[in-house]
């Protein structure tokens, strides 16, 4: 006896659509609650670095 396997592109489209929503959503609600404009180097690299160095300049 054979087994035939059925997928379903319209349930495995529409599940990928929904995880790169819930992704882009959580990137955001971190950036809401954080309240910084750069919450780590993949915001803003240039940026990142430019915080660090007056960090380290006003700690000095």
């Amino acid at each position: 006896m054979g087994f035939r396997i059925n997928t379903n592109v319209a349930a495995l489209n529409a599940k990928a659509n929904a995880d790169l929503n819930s992704k882009s959503l959580d990137q955001s609600l971190a950036r809401l609650s954080s309240g910084l404009r750069i919450n780590s180097a993949a915001d803003d690299a240039s940026g990142m670095a430019i915080a660090d160095s007056l960090r380290s300049q006003a700690s000095t």
